[in-house]
């Protein structure tokens, strides 16, 4: 009696102990992130239950790479299984009973078998750590001390299982596979000596559980935590669509992020949610051709600032106990500046803003949007900017452009291409009673090359029997550069001017054969009193084919592989519509190639990247051709201007432009639909 009662005041202390460092750690970090922005996340409570449930317990993220998915799914319902086992344990070390189950020999075999397939997951979670070596996964004790923790935790079971075994006086069984190979190692031994082992097992397994519970707040691991509220919080606004800023606060005296405590809570959020699983770097197209951002490291590096200054601001320490978790000083979090002393500029403006480490992320982090926030703070707060690309916002600024070229020249292209008039190009003055604006954009009105695409758009447009208009040289800039690259301002500017041309010319559909422009109307220019449908020309094109106003006819005999524009697809899940026209030209030959659709890489040019030169590793867009080249295609095809150029250029310089061509959409469909030349 004395004994269970010692036992008891014991198991009190020490999960009492446990349980108050745990919540100290906890509560630490909520004071942190409290010292964000607050955020107004919108209800839509079954959207955001719906998408909780799918990818927390349905792990759909994790799937991406099936292999690690199917391993992180066994320990993560294996886990929800052995709380039960857990509980029956710590019953059975208390008062000498488990729980009472119905069928408690088939709830013994569920919890074996839970046992043994967490001890192959974390066994194969090892291998691909340190056999495999994936280049995603750190390496050393730090990231290996969970294993050790579960390998030790399944052993406890076992252990304490297997001495209950003898100590009771049971058989072998089929019910308890491991626990009667225990009891059979050690066959003979008193029940004295039994009883002792269990209690040595038992207090093994809790120790290990209120350790890993301590530590689990304390590390990576916080994401058992974090990441299911992170993901009920997500954003359900449009993907990609970024937070405006109030640029008529009187009382902002910056703007942007420039120090830690400028982003949002629920950003914050994002920062103790990563797992550190390099799923993210792994396929960003700046860090795999070598150039200095890392998304897995930004936010690693964003969440260790915010624990450091954190406890500077709170004088709350993050650490139980310190002497253990606490990592060397390093200097005042203070004093330590966000945008060059955490974060560097390099890093900044490596990114194409593709959203590639954001669909992969399985915790649902968002890590494009923060780095626009600190973009925004370097342009709109410090003037500060790559030359390059400055120059390009103020030409987009002065003539609307990014070349700056003369405003009054956007609608020369309609001579240049048609110079019989037999098009009938109309602009909005000259033909009132339009279906469809037709938006250009600065690449398919001054650009050579995407002019093509306007011509061969605007030829199946009138095969098949619309009325469109253009805006000539009262067209403007849509804002999607200078908003990626942290000019808001510039943006803002933009986006009244062409909501109010809209308005005046009450447009109520518009079409653009840029993704990048078709995105910030569709989902951006709304939140600023834009009212008009917004398409893709591949969404109409491939609605007037299915509907019979346009006719593939001629054969196109090529080999082709469609490159999945990050805006069209990532963004606006525009898969199906430009592979759809492609199967319904006769002669070709749709070919995928690995990086496709949803996983495709980026060409370079997003965010701004079209403007401004390369000066690390080696290029995105070169990269990226070769990808397109494996499948031996005769033509490689996309639905962005951007991408046509940087792919076209990216033949270029693996000397295959003769082989291979690089073509829009539009234009092979031209090519079908009327007879034309593949030139």
């Amino acid at each position: 009696m004395t004994g269970t009662l010692i036992q008891f005041l014991l198991f009190l202390a020490v999960t009492g102990l446990a349980l108050y460092g745990f919540g100290r750690v906890v509560y630490h970090r909520y004071l942190y992130i409290q010292l964000g922005k607050s955020v107004d996340l919108k209800k839509e409570a079954s959207l955001r239950l719906k998408g909780f449930a799918v990818q927390v317990f349905g792990q759909t993220k994790l799937l991406k790479d099936k292999k690690s998915g199917i391993m992180h799914i066994v320990i993560f319902y294996g886990f929800i299984i052995l709380q039960l086992g857990a509980l029956d344990l710590i019953l059975k070390g208390l008062i000498d009973r488990g729980l009472p189950v119905p069928g408690y020999g088939y709830f013994t075999l569920m919890q074996e078998v839970t046992v043994g397939l967490i001890v192959l997951a974390m066994g194969y979670a090892t291998y691909r750590r340190y056999i495999e070596k994936l280049k995603r996964l750190k390496r050393g004790w730090k990231p290996s001390i969970v294993v050790f923790f579960i390998m030790f935790l399944m052993l406890s079971v076992v252990i304490s299982g297997g001495f209950e075994r003898i100590r009771e006086g049971l058989p072998a069984s089929g019910f308890a596979p491991l626990t009667s190979v225990w009891a059979a190692l050690f066959d003979g031994i008193s029940t004295s000596a039994a009883t002792v082992g269990f209690y040595a097992g038992w207090w093994m397994h809790l120790l290990i559980l209120l350790s890993f519970l301590i530590y689990v707040p304390q590390s990576k691991h916080f994401h058992i935590i974090t990441a299911p509220i992170n993901i009920l919080l997500r954003r359900t606004e449009p993907t990609g669509k970024l937070a405006s800023l109030n640029l008529e606060d009187e009382d902002a005296e910056t703007f942007g992020v420039g120090k830690i405590e400028d982003f949002t809570q629920k950003q914050m959020l994002d920062f103790y949610s990563c797992v550190e699983c390099g799923r993210c770097t792994s396929v960003c197209p700046a860090n795999t051709t070598g150039k200095l951002l890392s998304p897995m490291h930004l936010i690693t590096k964003l969440r260790d600032h915010l624990t450091e200054k954190g406890a500077a601001i709170t004088s709350k320490s993050p650490w139980v106990p310190a002497m253990v978790f606490a990592p060397e000083s390093q200097g005042n979090a203070l004093e330590v500046e966000l945008i060059g002393g955490v974060i560097t500029e390099e890093e900044l403006w490596a990114c194409t803003t593709c959203r590639n480490c954001e669909d992969q992320c399985p915790v649902a982090n968002e890590h494009v949007d923060k780095i626009i926030d600190m973009r925004r703070h370097l342009v709109l707060t410090q003037g500060s900017m790559p030359h390059d690309g400055q120059r390009a916002l103020q030409n987009i600024e002065r003539q609307g452009n990014p070349w700056g070229i003369s405003r009054n020249d956007r609608v020369k292209w309609v001579k240049e291409v048609d110079p019989e008039d037999e098009l009938q190009v109309r602009t909005v003055k000259e033909n009132p009673t339009f279906e469809y604006l037709f938006f250009l954009g600065s690449m398919g009105a001054y650009d050579n090359r995407s002019r093509k695409i306007t011509h061969a758009f605007v030829k199946l447009m009138k095969e098949a029997g619309i009325s469109f208009a253009i805006l000539g040289n009262e067209e403007k800039n849509s804002g999607d550069t200078p908003r990626r690259m942290g000019n808001e301002f510039l943006f803002q500017q933009l986006c009244a001017d062409n909501i109010a041309t809209f308005q005046k010319y009450k447009v109520k559909k518009i079409v653009t054969t840029c993704p990048h422009t078709y995105h910030t109307f569709k989902n951006e220019y709304p939140e600023f009193g834009l009212l008009a449908e917004v398409f893709h020309h591949t969404e109409l094109l491939d609605q007037w084919v299915k509907e019979g106003r346009l006719t593939p006819q001629y054969e196109v005999k090529e080999r082709i592989t469609y490159h999945d524009s990050c805006y069209l697809g990532r963004y606006n899940e525009v898969y199906e519509e430009p592979r759809n026209v492609l199967r319904a030209i006769p002669g070709v030959e749709l070919v995928e190639q690995a990086r496709s659709r949803e996983n495709s890489m980026c060409c370079g040019a997003g965010g701004g990247m079209m403007w401004m030169e390369e000066t690390a590793g080696t290029r995105v867009n070169v990269a990226r051709t070769e990808q397109l080249l494996s499948v031996k295609p005769t033509v490689i095809s996309s639905a962005c201007p951007y991408c046509l150029t940087m792919v076209e250029d990216g033949t270029k310089l693996k000397e295959v432009e003769e082989q291979v061509k690089a073509r829009d959409i539009a234009e092979i469909l031209a090519q079908s639909v009327f007879g034309l030349s593949k030139n």
